[in-house]
């Protein structure tokens, strides 16, 4: 190539790139809330390698062109750890007059977020926030603003770790829980697959930008979000009755929202705070329909702390995607157990209490007692958003497509209602042995899998026209009967028969009214097609996703090269993408030869593992 074309070339891909450079560690957050973070100058590491790039996220964010390929170049490598391969110099580092070239310090500090975590012995937020973490700026595009942060990036103050040695701590250290700073790769890999997963699958969720691999087992994970703070922003000043800033934090969250097109008032509405509580009130409770009805363990509670203020998840290091319905499965965080699956929809709840708390409070100056919000129009709307989402999501889940749900929601509710109440009872029967340890908490596991039973309805019911009722039920109890379940759990009693029998005769009849005229067995035949797409047994589960990382990790150090990689989590991720009215293509068709074996194996390990926690 001619050295006057190589020179074009070049100032053209150093220009593809240049909305990267505006990513320098400013945000809006630092004025609107000035008492709302730590500021740390931070540092270019020498070490980090980009081993994992979403390059569909960094398109919608217009980082990089529409039309770049899906491939790593040196000069987008480089800008990448330019960018975010940062360490923040602590005050460790600043007691200890440790000093670093000035040339790989960046020219402004970078901010650490405060906010309330319950984690914390000081529960007025006043110790507590981003303890590994920066927050690495925003970018605007399309009239629409991103949060970028990144974890792993060192040891702040608002560490519990740090809390606990009341002295600063070496980024590294190993000496105090959660005061190590840093972010083991593995944990990285997890959280993109799923995050991406669930995001691709229609749960709001923060998302990985990339992954860089800082060696010995450590990486930075950057994500980013149209949104990336938390009901804990707030909730901090609401506990610490510092009207003055939590009306900033409130209005500040009001202002992105309404710029990023998700409300329609802005902060200076007169009735702003009220529809505050209105809007939070339909996307937290259509959010923990959707973790109920999936299975998803987000471990909410009364902080606000691991959940995002638009209602979704954040923090992947508790986040759990359950096989069968594990709701007695508690998280051992040493000091405590975390909530369970049963449990989130109060937690959810309660987040609107503390909401209404809050509006209350910047409304009158007078902060009054959490218990006298706890039986108002909200929380009873709540209850009536809840109801609706979990119905509808459950529609979803049996295999009726959009307009089919809203007619039988809308006409047939009490039929859809009763169908949902004999199968909940099927979904929550437990082995009778008592609940036992597992690796990282304690269980109870469940008798069946009704995902399975969703699946095989349709076609058994065209299978059954001949057969009698107590051999049909027969049938079906043997063929949803989970991993988990005993030698004792496997005689079917009189209730459990008549409750499938039952199942059996409504479900007849939601599919006689959605097929009105028409014949009853194409009816079956479309819903038969999306129920099995929808419950495929082969989805991620959260031991299922623990083991196939490791798998990943084992690959990249024998032979594997980081493009491999990349090839192998972009087809897992649209792999465990659900469309309802598209067969999944096999994965193994998605990737090259060199990556077969590996796909192979994390095939068996969705299998072996799906139906654990």
């Amino acid at each position: 190539m001619p050295k006057q074309q190589e020179k074009v070339k070049g100032s053209a891909e150093s220009q593809a790139y240049k909305k990267i450079d505006r990513i320098n560690g400013l945000h809006p957050w630092q004025k609107w809330v000035p008492r709302g973070y730590m500021a740390y100058k931070v540092r270019v590491l020498e070490k980090g390698e980009v081993t994992y790039f979403n390059y569909d996220l960094a398109k919608e964010m217009g980082l990089i062109k529409k039309s770049h390929p899906h491939r790593m170049n040196k000069k987008l490598h480089d800008k990448l750890l330019e960018t975010f391969n940062l360490r923040i110099i602590n005050e460790y580092d600043q007691r200890n007059g440790i000093e670093y070239p000035e040339d790989s310090i960046k020219k402004h500090p970078y901010m650490a977020t405060r906010y309330l975590q319950l984690q914390h012995q000081n529960k007025r937020g006043e110790t507590s926030g981003d303890g590994r973490s920066i927050w690495n700026g925003y970018i605007k595009h399309k009239s629409v603003v991103w949060d970028i942060s990144s974890r792993g990036t060192g040891v702040t103050a608002l560490s519990p770790g740090a809390v606990e040695a009341d002295q600063p701590l070496q980024t590294g250290n190993t000496d105090f829980g959660y005061g190590c700073g840093l972010a083991e790769i593995d944990e990285l890999y997890s959280s993109a697959l799923m995050a991406e997963t669930f995001h691709r699958n229609g749960i709001t969720t923060e998302r990985v930008l990339c992954i860089i691999d800082n060696g010995d087992g450590y990486g930075i994970g950057v994500r980013a979000g149209k949104n990336l703070f938390r009901p804990a922003h707030l909730f901090l000043y609401l506990k610490q009755g510092d009207q003055e800033n939590l009306k900033k934090a409130t209005e500040f969250l009001m202002d992105r929202q309404f710029n990023n097109g998700e409300w329609d008032f802005k902060p200076d509405d007169k009735k702003a705070l009220d529809k505050l509580v209105e809007e939070t009130c339909y996307s937290f409770a259509k959010f923990a329909a959707q973790l109920e009805r999936e299975y998803i363990f987000a471990w909410l509670d009364w902080d606000g702390d691991n959940v995002l203020a638009s209602a979704g998840i954040i923090d992947y290091g508790s986040i759990r995607q359950f096989g069968v319905r594990h709701d007695q499965y508690r998280y051992d965080d040493v000091e405590r157990f975390s909530t369970t699956l049963n449990e989130q929809k109060n937690k959810a709840k309660l987040t609107i209490q503390v909401y209404e708390q809050l509006v209350d409070f910047l409304k009158t100056g007078d902060k009054k007692a959490l218990k006298e919000f706890q039986d108002t129009r909200i929380l009873k709307q709540f209850d009536n958003y809840y109801n609706y989402f979990l119905l509808e999501h459950f529609l979803y889940q049996v295999g009726f497509d959009p307009e089919q749900q809203r007619q039988l929601l809308l006409k047939r509710r009490k039929l859809v209602q009763d169908f949902y109440d004999e199968f909940i009872l099927l979904e929550k029967a437990k082995v009778k042995r008592p609940s036992r340890k597992v690796e990282d908490g304690i269980n109870r596991p469940p008798v069946f899998n009704m995902r399975t039973f969703l699946r095989l309805l349709p076609s058994e019911l065209q299978k059954a026209k001949h057969q009698e009722p107590q051999a049909f039920a027969e049938h079906i109890f043997e063929s949803i009967l989970s991993d988990f379940s005993e030698a004792q759990d496997h005689k079917m009693s009189a209730t459990v028969e008549q409750r499938i029998l039952n199942l059996k005769s409504r479900y007849q009849q939601l599919i006689g009214f959605v097929s009105k005229n028409e014949d009853m067995n194409e009816a079956l035949k479309q819903i038969c097609f999306r129920s099995q797409n929808i419950n495929r047994p082969d989805r991620v589960t959260g031991n299922g996703l623990v083991n196939i990382v490791v798998e990943l990790l084992e690959s990249l150090k024998k032979d594997m090269d980081n493009k491999s990689i990349q090839g192998i989590i972009d087809a897992f991720v649209d792999n465990q993408t659900v469309r309802p009215t598209e067969k999944p293509k096999p994965l193994t068709t998605r990737v090259s030869r060199k990556s077969s074996k590996l796909v192979k194996t994390m095939l068996t390990l969705l299998e072996d593992y799906s139906e654990d926690i």
